[in-house]
């Protein structure tokens, strides 16, 4: 490998490549790697000799020689020196940028096609990033978004939105690049989404059903000109289900034995089992089936499920003075009764297919009736009230004799009888006088 001092001289006047060979290379004898390469068409370009931090010998365009000078290919040499002296590779971490794919890019070629494979609601994941995101940091690559270009994202979005929409932008857009993270895709190091909070959401209704109103409910329903409205809401209270889920129902899933109702379709994407109680039996026995279906609830008109029972719902709630009244609410609803006759969110969660307790909590409402019960349990061992309390004594005086005496007896008969603390003894023999049989 023949060196030379390269000069800008030679460079521009001397330095040329025989017709019978392929190229000439000119090694400078200044800076160690630095080399002129010409070909036989006369075309100049510096490139850099060097070894890699696995010792492996490379070589790199530096650039052209009509456009840099011998001065600045030196100090460009001498500086790749420098750097690889202290373990660095600027060759290398150009080529890793190069690797770097813009937000749209890596939306497209791997987001999309990986959430496509399992989550059944991705088109609602397209259209946000596709209407919200894409145009403000699509054409950004990912190591040039920071933090204060989602903030002016997730701001634009909240002028016209609100928090709770903003928050599912948010919410996807910290899920897109963690998994950049995890598949550890070039140039991603952090998630520039840390550190933004979601918006403060104040808009979770605790609406549901009371007994009068779900007669007035139900008197209404059975004035519509839906037949099956009446069953279908019935159905949604009775089960927990949600509306959907009801309506796509089918007989092959119903399994009256084991009472219950397999959900391979729903929300989260999972199967799921819904026990069928006494009441959701009787309505199964008593729901009009049609040959030609196997839909529990088919449109008379296509046999095929509803595509939407709005219009008839929405004419029968007004009907019962039930505006307010949403679908949903029926789900909250059915989760109040389980609630209310003491059932553990543990059982509301199962019951409604929830995979975190956390999204149950909104559903378990106690009735308003229960807490005052409750409360009012209270009131008996507080006599703070004088003239409550002469009341209760002229009560008790207007009681016979006899009873008043009998309860006096019982008063003190609870203050000085003392409990029984004894603990049978070690030996595991019966007390005195106890019988071992």
């Amino acid at each position: 490998m023949p060196t030379q001092l390269l000069s800008q001289q030679f460079v521009d006047n001397n330095a040329s490549c025989p017709a019978s060979k392929r190229r000439m290379d000119y090694y400078d004898s200044r800076v160690s790697g630095l080399s002129l390469k010409v070909l036989p068409s006369g075309r100049q370009t510096y490139y850099m000799r060097y070894r890699d931090i696995r010792g492996k010998i490379m070589e790199r365009k530096l650039g052209n020689a009509a456009d840099m000078k011998l001065s600045t290919a030196r100090k460009a040499a001498q500086d790749i020196l420098a750097k690889l002296a202290m373990g660095e590779d600027p060759f290398e971490q150009r080529r890793t940028l190069k690797d770097v794919p813009t937000f749209a890019a890596f939306v497209a070629g791997h987001y999309m096609p990986y959430i496509k494979g399992y989550k059944r609601s991705w088109d609602t994941d397209e259209t946000l990033l596709r209407n919200h995101v894409l145009p403000k940091i699509g054409s950004l690559y990912l190591d040039e978004i920071k933090r204060q270009h989602l903030i002016e994202v997730f701001s634009y979005h909240r002028e016209t939105h609100k928090p709770a929409s903003t928050n599912r932008v948010i919410i996807l857009c910290r899920y897109i690049f963690n998994l950049a993270l995890k598949w550890e895709v070039e140039g991603v190091t952090r998630n520039p989404t840390t550190g933004i909070e979601l918006y403060p959401v104040n808009n979770q209704r605790e609406r549901y059903l009371k007994d009068d109103e779900a007669l007035r409910l139900f008197e209404a329903l059975e004035a519509s000109p839906n037949p099956l409205l009446p069953f279908i809401i019935a159905m949604l209270l009775l089960s927990g289900a949600r509306r959907r889920e009801v309506l796509n129902a089918r007989w092959k899933d119903i399994d009256l034995d084991s009472r219950l109702w397999r959900i391979e379709f729903n929300k989260t994407g999972k199967t799921r089992h819904v026990p069928l109680s006494q009441g959701a039996l009787a309505l199964l026995a008593k729901l009009p089936r049609r040959e030609d279906s196997d839909y529990l609830f088919p449109n008379p008109k296509s046999g095929k499920p509803f595509v939407s029972i709005f219009s008839s719902w929405d004419t029968a709630r007004h009907k019962a003075g039930l505006k307010d009244v949403r679908i949903h609410d029926l789900r909250h609803s059915f989760a109040s009764y389980v609630i209310n006759q003491g059932h553990s969110l543990y059982e509301v969660q199962k019951l409604l297919g929830h995979t975190q307790v956390k999204t149950t909590q909104r559903y378990a409402h106690l009735s308003h009736e229960s807490l005052l019960n409750a409360a009012d349990s209270a009131t008996a061992s507080v006599p703070w009230d004088r003239e409550a309390r002469e009341v209760e004594g002229e009560k008790a005086n207007a009681l016979p004799r006899a009873k008043r005496r009998h309860l006096a007896r019982q008063r003190v008969l609870s203050r000085n009888t003392p409990r029984q603390t004894e603990s049978p003894p070690g030996s595991g023999e019966p007390p005195d006088g106890e019988s071992s049989t």
